[in-house]
């Protein structure tokens, strides 16, 4: 799914001009990021959870050259799927 597939469903179901859908677009996906970063969870209903996980540092392998290399610890956001997604898909 892209932001343009998104705007798309937007201006079609909503009847809007392309400019004003892609806005909305771009204002939902700020708004679940500002979620995010607040609570470190954001759930659609019927559809799913993201969730914002801390991850360690860690060694890992430059697949160039196979040298070792130092990864730092970070962030990821996360997706479990509703069981109701689940049975639709």
């Amino acid at each position: 799914m892209s932001k343009a597939f998104i705007a798309q469903i937007i201006q079609e179901s909503a009847d809007l001009t392309g400019t004003a859908a892609n806005r909305a677009a771009s204002d939902l996906i700020d708004a679940i990021v500002r979620q995010l970063k607040k609570d470190g969870r954001f759930t659609l209903p019927s559809f799913g959870t993201f969730t914002v996980r801390k991850t360690k540092a860690r060694k890992g392998l430059n697949p160039r050259t196979g040298e070792e290399i130092k990864v730092k610890a970070g962030k990821t956001v996360r997706f479990k799927a509703s069981p109701t997604l689940k049975k639709a898909v």
